[in-house]
């Protein structure tokens, strides 16, 4: 492990990234994420590796697809209306079953929105916000240390399965300065060899990578081999954490920054006799629904708290399945919610 740094979210990402042995970089500036591109700007060529201010963010996408194809760790990074434009090479990507890291630092939206903290494209990076039936692992960290560790999981997770992984956060993390330790980097020599990456035909045989036939028998084929991969996926890479539910009659479900605001929540809400708890699904998709149903079978409120207008609230039903009443609250168009506002809500089902 290296020494401990204060750094902030972007930047953390972007070494996390680094140290993962991503060799390839393609971004267009945008905000609140500008950070994580400039420490990428600073430091990949230093090293060797590549980086390139493309010409937009569907310039960047199309890189990474390439990269990807290549054989290389490679990544993309952008915000809200950024990550819109990338929807046509994300199905791309999945389509051709390649793995690469994209990196979405939510703000406020929709249209051009604010550049103030959002969770409003969980729909967009968990239902799939391109065409065609294919996922993406989304991974909602929730601390800066968080974000590093989850960027880190994001390569291995990609390599594992071929799957775009999206590491979905907000203008805040993004923004926030914590204490960190990360790894020692891996050297991009070592990782394992891809024998079906492209690398031109001479001493093997040509090797084409594409997500196209038209033939739909043989297109219904290659979507069946997504499906089961997604299959696998959901069975094994499930992620959540639980905070003070053993004795909960109440639980909020969270994630990302609103699932910190909402541990400060649970402290208070305990202090005042109230016995709340909190889930937070790290992986939102695969969503934990298994876990949040059997935590639903044994307490009769789980309070859905977001920054939107309740994206990951529907999941949040579909788990429960009516086994507890399942109220939402929410803000929207980047207004942070506090300690106070949530306790607020939860007094209400402490009754």
């Amino acid at each position: 492990m290296g020494e401990r740094k204060l750094m902030r979210g972007n930047e953390v990402i972007a070494e996390a990234a680094i140290r993962a042995g991503c060799e390839c970089y393609f971004a267009y500036p945008i905000t609140p994420q500008a950070e994580l591109l400039e420490h990428m700007a600073r430091n990949m060529p230093r090293l060797g590796r590549t980086f390139v201010q493309a010409e937009s963010e569907i310039g960047a996408i199309n890189m990474l697809y390439g990269a990807a194809a290549a054989g290389v760790r490679a990544m993309t990074s952008s915000s809200s209306p950024g990550i819109s434009l990338k929807q046509e090479g994300i199905s791309y990507i999945a389509g051709s079953n390649l793995p690469a890291v994209i990196v979405n630092i939510m703000r406020g939206g929709p249209g051009l929105g604010d550049i103030a903290p959002a969770q409003g494209d969980y729909f967009q990076a968990t239902k799939g916000g391109g065409h065609g039936d294919y996922r993406m692992i989304v991974l909602g960290p929730s601390t800066v240390p968080e974000a590093g560790e989850l960027t880190i999981l994001a390569f291995d997770l990609a390599d594992k399965y071929r799957v775009p992984v999206m590491i979905l956060a907000d203008g805040m993390l993004g923004q926030m300065m914590e204490p960190v330790e990360l790894p020692d980097p891996v050297d991009p020599a070592t990782l394992p060899k891809k024998d079906w990456a492209l690398t031109g035909a001479k001493g093997r045989d040509p090797n084409i990578i594409l997500s196209f036939d038209l033939d739909p028998e043989v297109l219904k084929q290659m979507n069946l081999v997504l499906q089961e991969k997604y299959r696998k996926i959901e069975d094994n890479e499930a992620r959540y954490e639980e905070y003070q539910t053993d004795d909960a009659d109440i639980v909020i479900a969270a994630y990302g920054t609103v699932a910190r605001i909402a541990k400060t929540v649970v402290r208070r809400a305990r202090a005042e006799g109230i016995k709340l708890g909190l889930f937070r699904p790290i992986t939102l998709w695969p969503f934990p629904y298994e876990p949040l149903r059997e935590l639903a079978s044994r307490v009769k409120t789980v309070l859905t708290v977001e920054m939107s207008a309740g994206q990951m609230w529907e999941d949040v039903r579909l788990a429960v399945a009516e086994r507890a009443e399942t109220p939402f609250y929410g803000e929207m168009g980047g207004v942070v919610t506090t300690p106070k506002k949530i306790l607020s809500e939860v007094r209400k089902y402490a009754r």
